[in-house]
């Protein structure tokens, strides 16, 4: 269940909240009286590593921006739970003994993670969910737009596939089961999908792990056969990756059409030598400024500014109505790159063409 945000800007590449007023809401004492200084303490939990935007961006781009909003006073406690959750689980109850002021929270199991969630609520601990909807009663959350990036997804793959997609067959190989995300990216995609190709086969990938996506592609080629794979969604990169290894060792030399998401360097170099046709690009400087933002709004009692910054309302299984906020996603495809990763200073072009892609770049128009 979700709810479409009200204020949306007009922009090719992000929701802006200049637009909407969010980030121009001054932050000064008329806004609310604030119940902490600049002095406060962020707990961070990410969930994974093998996804390389947590540590490469979410992280160091949260931090940046909580040292911006205070001065240099405040802390970011981190902790990445490398894919365990009951690694998280010490992580969080960790965080709620050291009496930490605000914790953001990338859940690696939504449901399982509830109770320490409760736990931070009873000792007085604002929780804010990221990327990811946790259970139990949470703050607020900030995420992209999940059905919109299936959507995208599911639409670019059509497109690849072309007019007479409907007798085609592919592969879904969706996220982990255990991730709400997982389930929106797919109920997005098949708003695009449905009776407009044939699922030959259907996986929910462990961990997101891209060893794992492998092992099920493998087993897809042997259910389907190579010719009878016109193209592949994948949920992410990394799972893409994965699939586009088992392709290869298959032994097929031209790819079918295989989608992704979150723009991992590796991807992006796949996507410009045309292994991989296209990934969801997300603004993660956007996410985590915004997530600072609301984390120290919600400590400091910012109401106003903590309101602007939340617009949106989504419900999770265990609460309804949760304030939000929904970031819009763009298809990053070999047309796009220098108007997306490349403008935004996620990557620049000679992090993308080395030596190995340097024909591969000039083609794109990236030399």
């Amino acid at each position: 269940m979700r709810r479409i945000a009200i204020c949306v800007a007009a922009s090719t590449m992000t929701v802006s909240l200049t637009a909407c007023g969010a980030l121009n809401v001054a932050g000064g004492s008329d806004d609310a009286s604030p119940t902490k200084g600049d002095d406060l303490t962020v707990g961070l939990l990410l969930p994974e590593k093998d996804n390389t935007r947590y540590e490469q961006f979410d992280h160091p781009i949260f931090k940046k921006k909580v040292d911006e909003l205070t001065g240099g006073r405040g802390t970011v406690a981190y902790a990445n739970a490398d894919a365990s959750a009951g690694k998280q689980a010490q992580q969080l109850q960790r965080m709620v003994d050291d009496r930490v002021d605000v914790i953001v929270l990338d859940a690696v199991d939504s449901h399982a993670i509830a109770s320490g969630v409760k736990k931070a609520k009873a000792a007085g601990i604002p929780v804010i969910a990221y990327d990811r909807l946790a259970e139990g009663p949470i703050d607020a959350y900030i995420s992209f737009d999940n059905e919109l990036v299936g959507e995208v997804q599911g639409r670019s793959l059509l497109e690849a596939l072309g007019s007479d997609s409907a007798a085609d067959t592919i592969v879904m190989m969706n996220g982990s089961s255990t991730d709400p995300n997982a389930r929106q990216f797919k109920a997005g995609a098949l708003t695009e999908l449905a009776g407009n190709v044939q699922v030959g086969a259907e996986y929910d990938t462990k961990d997101w792990k891209p060893e794992n996506a492998e092992q099920n592609m493998a087993e897809a080629i042997d259910k389907l056969g190579v010719d009878g794979i016109a193209g592949v969604y994948s949920a992410n990169d990394g799972m893409a990756g994965g699939v586009i290894k088992a392709l290869k060792a298959a032994g097929v030399t031209d790819l079918p059409p295989v989608t992704g998401q979150d723009a991992d360097l590796d991807a992006v170099r796949r996507i410009v030598t045309g292994e991989q046709y296209m990934s969801v690009y997300k603004s993660y400087p956007q996410e985590a400024e915004n997530a600072a933002e609301m984390a120290v709004a919600r400590v400091q009692g910012k109401d106003i500014q903590f309101d602007a910054l939340t617009t949106d309302k989504v419900d999770s299984p265990t609460q309804q109505d949760i304030p939000a906020q929904l970031v819009t996603v763009v298809a990053l495809t070999k047309e796009n790159i220098k108007q997306t990763v490349i403008n935004d200073g996620i990557y620049q072009v000679s992090d993308i063409c080395t030596a190995a892609y340097e024909d591969a770049c000039a083609e794109a128009g990236l030399k």
